[in-house]
């Protein structure tokens, strides 16, 4: 046998090209990295090993995956799935298979059939919610292709390297029962040689035995010389990336102030979220970028409080301080009364009677109060994310409560000045009252 024929036979049983490193196509990747998949190892590990093992298969360091699990966690929701994924389908250090391979009945692996059941469970449903519903429509998805992605590239430029040896079946011996009987089990070892009997009554002066392996040298072994740390040549990544997250955040914010409404605080966060995360997945591939995490891990936790109510509504449109707003005309009244932060107090008393009018009251953290006229048949609608919200006597009070809407007419009953009021806050207290 030749030695390309032997090359061509050992990378065509891995599913690799005949050029070691090099991987033809996608398919010849996919079937690749299955066969040599990233082993979860017994030390090193936070939970399962997933991070780790992603980490040393590839030359990587696990702090980075984890932080990269982390953002599309928070990005999306989609790697808690994933990490569960991981834990099912690669096997661990010592086993044969994967915990799905062990369920099936493909061999040994140390993830009991039963906790295999629970893992493919989580993930069924933590993959729904992921899809299903997120502060960033679509998030599940795109964090979804951003980890497939980035697992291809890494096999594709790094697969050939520190490929796992597979773990060998463990032979079967026969076993002594008791009843005079050998099985055959996976457990027991072969039987010692039985002493004082040769079975071809050869001259025990004949053997030809092996000679007695030589002495240890008793003289100590000199400690390795001294080498000093080879400084890590400094990458740019994480000062690209950086630049990049305060542009996209400061254009967003810029957008947002001119009017565009997609750019709220839970979708400016998210996308310099998902900044530092290409810059992480990047600085992986190019041996940088670890100071991003720093960055990202204050990021995923405000994106996390953002996306909760009683922030989720939350607008960074408009000035910051207190607005006493009193309109004489319609001419004065405006139709969106938006705020950032402070309070807003509207008086709607000096309006003059006439044609029907309606204003909006929209503010991100502070007290909205608006007084009306004391025979006007108002149609209201107030909500506060936390807080209290009193609009004509009617109350509600504490996190994410219904909207309070309806109709009031006043004391005088309907045929009053006829107006649309809309209040609005995040966190801080709704009051609408006649004056």
């Amino acid at each position: 046998m030749s030695r390309r024929r032997g090359c061509r036979m050992l990378f065509g049983m891995s599913g690799a090209s005949t050029k070691p490193g090099v991987l033809n196509g996608f398919e010849e990747t996919v079937k690749d990295f299955w066969v040599s998949r990233p082993r979860r190892p017994h030390s090193g590990r936070k939970l399962a090993g997933v991070a780790a093992a992603i980490g040393r298969r590839y030359g990587i360091d696990p702090v980075v995956v984890r932080i990269a699990l982390v953002v599309t966690t928070i990005f999306g929701g989609f790697g808690v799935p994933f990490y569960l994924l991981g834990w099912l389908f690669l096997p661990g250090e010592s086993d044969e298979v994967s915990g799905f391979e062990g369920l099936i009945g493909r061999g040994r692996s140390s993830v009991s059939p039963a906790f295999a059941v629970v893992l493919m469970i989580l993930v069924v449903l933590s993959t729904g919610g992921s899809i299903s519903g997120s502060w960033f429509d679509g998030g599940g998805l795109i964090s979804c292709a951003l980890i497939a992605t980035a697992l291809y590239l890494l096999h594709r430029s790094r697969g050939h390297e520190n490929r796992p040896a597979p773990v060998a079946a463990r032979a079967s011996y026969p076993a002594f029962t008791g009843n005079g009987a050998f099985t055959m089990t996976d457990t027991a070892e072969a039987p010692p040689p039985v002493r004082g009997w040769d079975p071809l009554a050869a001259d025990p002066a004949g053997w030809d035995l092996p000679d007695a392996p030589p002495a240890p040298d008793p003289r100590p072994t000199p400690p390795p010389a001294y080498q000093a740390p080879q400084r890590r040549r400094r990458s740019k990544v994480g000062s690209a990336t950086f630049a990049l997250a305060v542009l996209t955040a400061g254009g967003a914010v810029l957008a947002g102030l001119n009017g565009a409404t997609w750019f709220d605080a839970q979708h400016i966060v998210g996308l310099v979220l998902g900044v530092t995360g290409i810059g992480l997945v990047a600085g992986a591939f190019a041996g940088g970028g670890r100071g991003l995490i720093g960055l990202a891990v204050p990021l995923a936790i405000v994106g996390m409080v953002l996306t909760t109510s009683p922030f989720k509504n939350f607008d960074v449109r408009g000035g910051v301080g207190d607005l006493d707003p009193t309109p004489q005309s319609v001419a004065e009244l405006k139709p969106l009364y938006q705020h950032a932060a402070g309070d807003i107090r509207l008086d709607l008393t000096r309006m003059p009677a006439g044609a029907p009018y309606s204003t909006t009251v929209s503010n991100g953290a502070g007290d909205s109060t608006v007084i009306v006229p004391e025979t006007a048949d108002v149609t209201f609608e107030c909500s506060t994310g936390a807080g209290n919200a009193s609009c004509f006597g009617r109350e509600s009070d504490g996190v994410d409560q219904d909207a309070l809407t309806g109709t009031d007419n006043g004391a005088d009953g309907a045929g009053g000045q006829k107006i649309t009021l809309k209040v609005t806050n995040s966190v801080g207290n709704v009051e609408v009252r006649r004056g």
